[in-house]
């Protein structure tokens, strides 16, 4: 089956799908995304996909490209063309074609772009053997609230992270507090068994696994506490994981070479991930 975008109001094969030379997410990286997760033909965690998407567009003052029942329309047109089962769907909204200036133009479409690809489910193993991280600068703009699609500094530290054999870069602000991975979030738990994770705050993309897994956490009795850590406390935790849309989450073993606790997947990170795998499987 030849894989298929919608591009501004077109279904198109995916090998022609284009947008003009002067569409402002080209020339200035003026727009967001979002990547939703399609387990079983259903878009996992849509609502909330959608509405991290509306606050993006509404912080970089960008209109809505339609209304989010004909976005929802759009969106599950793009896994039934591609025959989606289990995969993503890639939703890109910039401000639209204009001629070259740094200000808003008075008049631009805003563009949308959606596309989905299957994937292979995720590879149990790695969920068992956990993963490494490495510890980076974080270099980015002081807006990683907006799910912007200026990526340079996390395509830069993920980068890093493959060169040094690992699978995540954990940026470090400057006083020293890891913020989030280049496309994930950071987690600990404590000596005392309590999870933690940096608060919502403009340093992190509110994650939507992350906001499920908070829900996991309340509803199954865990403590948790959502602040900024440090490496130390990182490197010293009794485990780490990571979570995203893509990982789901994955237990961290290793940070800058030092083992997490005895260097293998915790007993609460394999309970919460086969939670939230639970949860994964059983959306709606």
């Amino acid at each position: 089956m030849s894989r298929i975008a919608y591009v501004g109001g077109d279904y198109v094969p995916h090998r022609l799908a284009a947008v003009h030379i002067e569409d402002r997410g080209y020339q200035f990286s003026d727009g967001v995304y979002e990547v939703i997760a399609v387990v079983g033909g259903r878009l996992l965690d849509e609502e909330r996909h959608l509405a991290r998407l509306a606050r993006s567009l509404a912080e970089l003052r960008i209109a809505a490209p339609m209304s989010p029942a004909a976005l929802k329309v759009v969106l599950r047109e793009v896994v039934r063309r591609n025959g989606i089962g289990t995969g993503s769907v890639y939703l890109q909204v910039t401000r639209g074609e204009a001629p070259r200036e740094h200000a808003f133009p008075r008049s631009a479409r805003p563009m949308l772009v959606a596309t989905a690809r299957r994937s292979k489910p995720a590879d149990p193993a790695v969920g068992e053997r956990g993963v490494a991280v490495i510890t980076i600068p974080d270099i980015r703009w002081r807006r990683c609230d907006i799910k912007s699609i200026g990526l340079l500094a996390n395509v830069l530290g993920k980068q890093r992270a493959r060169e040094a054999g690992a699978f995540e870069a954990w940026q470090v602000d400057d006083t020293g507090r890891i913020t989030e991975g280049t496309s994930t979030n950071a987690w600990i738990v404590t000596g005392e068994g309590k999870l933690v994770t940096r608060a919502a705050d403009s340093a992190i993309l509110n994650g939507i696994t992350r906001l499920a897994l908070l829900d996991i956490a309340s509803e199954q009795g865990f403590e948790f506490e959502e602040r900024p850590f440090t490496v130390a406390e990182a490197k010293s935790a009794r485990e780490a994981f990571l979570t995203s849309t893509t990982a789901e989450l994955l237990p961290v073993v290793r940070i800058d070479d030092l083992p997490i606790g005895d260097g293998q997947p915790g007993p609460l990170s394999r309970q919460l991930r086969a939670f939230y795998l639970a949860h994964a499987a059983g959306a709606t």
